[in-house]
């Protein structure tokens, strides 16, 4: 069975946003304004994407 997966896309900037924010989504892999990272769906990736959950999209793959 394959793992299942979550695309993230960063669709707005981190400029302004607080260091901890700007650190979260490097660590997701995010650099740029609208592109995507596909990363594992586990508790760890959930937790990351639900503290920036206001600068990214979020699909399941």
């Amino acid at each position: 069975m394959a793992e299942k997966t979550l695309k993230v896309t960063l669709v707005k900037s981190t400029i302004g946003a607080i260091p901890k924010h700007k650190a979260t989504v490097a660590a997701l892999g995010l650099k740029k304004v609208n592109k995507t990272v596909e990363l594992p769906d586990n508790a760890c990736t959930r937790g990351m994407v639900q503290q920036v959950r206001h600068l990214v999209k979020v699909e399941e793959a």
